[in-house]
């Protein structure tokens, strides 16, 4: 398969986008874009808007307000331009349950126009990424559903495209084939892909994603990159210290550094790890030098960061919206 270079045109872009059903406000003047060769999550409580929003960005639904581009291309104006650079998995998806896995793709295959003698290889090649070259000839009525969810997105890439968009992929995946499709997507990036991942599992998202969006009710609460969302919004941010071996007077020791508010072991500490809290003016830099003076076996040194699951409760309402 393919890679793309770097575009400096956002991979998508929603300007101002707003859409109502029936009266009822489902999207209000959502801003956000996605850079090209990312893992993007997309995330917000049930009836948010997250579906809404992904459907105008694969041009299957057309907005009433806004304006929506993929890689510069109009989703108004130039859905033909967008179709061929995304893919689409969507959370329910049908599949044609008496075809082998080859027949299935190869049949996808003809439909996005690709020419009998390169479907062989193209097939092959995203049934390698996936891991499911083994099973190219079993029918897909037989596969479990994680093994389907592979095929599924084997489908969406047969033709190359350099936007995913995947609502839901690890939904009903045991935990195995949740981590293992987390590394298929980490390898699409690698390739050059741009991937947008509508979860619910915020812990998953944490880990593999560089940038996220959180919505509620229908309007943008957050949009940039995941290390600004994760950083501690108290002005005294809360560092953890690791040692290699228990020390029984660390924490005195420690407490008597300039700058030092508060010390602490964790909830079932070892008495090799510690919480500290400095004063607002205090260097970091400054206090670990301060703190290597102490001749303690330090493992590591890190500044905490909350859990995305914290930032989301903490963005969003409580509640289901109606």
């Amino acid at each position: 398969m393919s890679t793309i270079t770097r575009d400096t045109v956002p991979a998508i872009s929603v300007t101002n986008l707003s859409h109502a059903f029936k009266g009822h406000q489902a999207l209000s003047q959502v801003t956000f874009c996605v850079m090209p060769q990312t893992l993007h999550g997309f995330v917000g409580p049930n009836g948010a808007g997250k579906t809404t929003t992904l459907k105008a960005i694969c041009t299957l639904l057309k907005p009433n307000w806004g304006e929506v581009q993929v890689f510069g291309h109009s989703v108004r104006n130039d859905s033909v331009a967008v179709r061929r650079r995304i893919g689409f998995m969507p959370d329910h998806f049908s599949m044609y349950r008496q075809m082998t896995v080859f027949e299935y793709l190869d049949f996808f295959a003809a439909a996005y126009g690709l020419p009998v003698r390169q479907r062989d290889t193209v097939i092959h090649d995203v049934l390698t990424l996936t891991d499911m070259e083994g099973r190219r000839d079993d029918l897909i009525s037989g596969l479990s559903r994680g093994m389907q969810q592979r095929v599924s997105l084997a489908r969406v890439l047969v033709h190359d495209p350099d936007l995913l968009l995947l609502d839901e992929p690890a939904s009903g995946l045991d935990p195995r084939a949740r981590i293992e499709l987390m590394e298929i997507l980490r390898e699409l990036r690698r390739m050059g892909k741009t991937v947008f991942i509508s979860s619910h599992i915020l812990s998953e998202l944490a880990e593999l994603c560089d940038s996220v969006t959180i919505i509620d009710r229908g309007q943008i609460k957050f949009s940039g990159p995941m290390d600004i969302l994760l950083e501690s919004p108290d002005e005294r941010p809360l560092y953890n210290l690791k040692l290699a071996t228990i020390s029984e007077t660390a924490m005195q020791r420690i407490k008597e550094l300039p700058g030092v508010e508060t010390v602490s072991e964790p909830e079932f500490a070892t008495g090799r790890d510690y919480n500290i809290q400095l004063a607002p003016a205090t260097s970091a830099n400054e206090f670990l030098r301060q703190l290597l003076t102490l001749d303690l076996s330090i493992t590591s040194f890190s500044q905490q960061r909350r859990h995305l699951n914290q930032a989301f409760m903490d963005l969003t309402t409580r509640g289901v919206r109606t």
